[in-house]
């Protein structure tokens, strides 16, 4: 349940529409439903600000159909599902078509998302920059994860340090950002340099590209965890989402009262 929504409950109490209990009823009957499969948390938007998320992998096309369908008949705007391949997304859309819905597939990202997303209401710009053209599934990841959750998102590519100027002349988009998103692979040294450049949270994202002594990610992992830029925070490697939705938490802070 929105925090919207429960402003709506709590307004009809207030005129009198509802009665306590009515609007009790409503509020005890919204935190999860159970599924036997999942259990959707309805009440994830009023206790996180955002909304639940739902992650693809392992998951059957069937099984997201049903949590899906869970969250927009809850009132969910907008359903955002991660690490989804094109077959699986054909097939969801086939299973949610006779209820009049629609996937949209972000085949790079291997994202999908039903509803219409948000306008940006963040208080600035989200920046997300690749070592690589490699790091590219990754990073659109974070990035239509930040846009999901209404933010306006800058791409920054192919930046990386074997070619340091690229990432230079761009100073003043990286310099503007409310948060940057640094993604890259082999020994990860992206994040450092942007944090040691800019004013803003830089959220490093390792990568599992590169040769062997990369291990698949771990060395980038722990260049970034190692960064002597006290600026740089560090998800998982692959985590594009993780960065994304970071960054959102960190572009939607204001002073509360």
């Amino acid at each position: 349940m929105s925090k919207a929504k429960t402003l709506e409950i709590l307004e009809k109490i207030k005129s009198g529409e509802f009665s306590p209990e009515e609007a009790l009823l409503k509020l005890r009957t919204a935190p999860f439903e159970d599924l036997g499969y999942a259990k959707p948390d309805h009440h994830r938007e009023l206790r996180q600000g955002a909304a639940e998320v739902i992650y693809g992998e392992g998951k059957t096309p069937q099984q997201i159909a049903g949590i899906s369908s869970a969250m927009l008949e809850k009132g969910q705007k907008l359903v955002l599902i991660t690490r989804l391949t094109l077959a699986e997304s054909q097939e969801l859309q086939a299973l949610l078509a006779p209820k009049n819905v629609t996937v949209n597939y972000h085949e790079l990202a291997r994202v999908a998302t039903i509803g219409e997303m948000p306008k940006p209401d963040g208080i600035g710009k989200i920046v997300v920059a690749t070592g690589g053209t490699c790091d590219l599934p990754v990073a659109e990841e974070a990035a239509i994860t930040a846009e999901a959750f209404g933010n306006t998102v800058v791409r920054l590519y192919d930046v990386g340090v074997a070619g340091l100027h690229r990432l230079l002349s761009r100073l003043d988009v990286i310099m503007d950002a409310q948060a940057v998103v640094a993604v890259a692979g082999m020994e990860g040294a992206l994040a450092s340099v942007i944090g040691g450049l800019v004013d803003c949270p830089v959220i490093g994202v390792p990568v599992s590209v590169g040769y062997g002594a990369s291990f698949n990610g771990l060395s980038a992992l722990l260049t970034m965890l190692n960064s002597c830029s006290s600026t740089v925070c560090v998800v998982n490697i692959n985590n594009g989402f993780g960065a994304g939705y970071l960054a959102s938490m960190i572009n939607h802070q204001r002073l509360k009262k």
